[in-house]
């Protein structure tokens, strides 16, 4: 049975320090709905990025491209027995994100830049996902991984999510290896705050989470990441 999701939503992130995220984390989980996959310190977000020969989407995001792409395969746990494989489009304050659910076996496939595997699904994004990654080039770059507290109000479909412990590794693509050696892409002492809702943000949660201690940022895990080696090679 094919799961294809599609979500529409303006995304909005923030850097924070390790005290101004204890007091955030505190305030949203006393208001806001807890996430079910939320344990005692989150749960684990494991993605690989896949990006062109010439890496255009890299470059895409350091230039501030208005419109661009984003194509990444995401597990939950090494050991899961399947993967979303996702493609992100920024439509000036919105984000359009496609899922779809993909088998261990074809993910795998996926890590090694063997893109056939889509064909067999019958769903179009399917098709198109292969058609595009094949047209453009695309191979796995570089993994990423971070720990996420989880929270959501049902209106505007309000998410707030804080990512901390973010690691990453150019030197294998396999996502559901359980012993990946990986290496901090920022300070330890930094948190990403992301802000993703549908119309408008609530009053309420806006003056809860969005104060003087939130610092805007663009800059993506994907850029983080590749961004050291690029700086390397130049």
């Amino acid at each position: 049975m094919i799961e294809l999701l599609t979500v529409k939503r303006q995304e909005i992130k923030y850097l924070l320090n390790t005290i101004d995220y204890k007091k955030k984390k505190n305030y949203v989980s006393k208001v806001l709905l807890n996430d079910v996959h939320n344990k005692d310190t989150g749960y684990i977000v494991r993605s690989l990025y896949f990006d062109t020969l010439e890496d255009r989407d890299f470059f895409e995001k350091e230039a501030g491209i208005e419109l661009r792409r984003k194509i990444r395969l995401r597990v939950y746990d090494p050991k899961a027995e399947y993967a979303m494989l996702e493609m992100k489009q920024k439509e000036g304050n919105y984000q359009l994100k496609r899922s779809l659910k993909v088998s261990r076996d074809d993910a795998k496939e996926l890590c090694m830049g063997n893109y056939t595997s889509l064909l067999k699904y019958d769903d179009p994004f399917a098709k198109e996902m292969y058609g595009y990654m094949m047209m453009y080039t695309y191979k796995p770059k570089v993994i990423v991984e971070y720990q996420r507290d989880a929270y959501y109000a049902k209106e505007n479909s309000i998410r707030i999510t804080f990512d901390h412990h973010l690691v990453a590794t150019e030197s294998s693509y396999n996502i559901f290896d359980e012993q990946l050696q990986m290496s901090p892409i920022i300070a330890s002492d930094m948190v990403v705050l992301e802000v993703k809702y549908n119309g408008f943000l609530l009053s309420y949660i806006k003056d809860l989470v969005l104060d003087s201690s939130c610092k805007s940022t663009s800059v993506s895990k994907y850029y983080m990441s590749r961004n050291i080696s690029h700086k390397v090679i130049l």
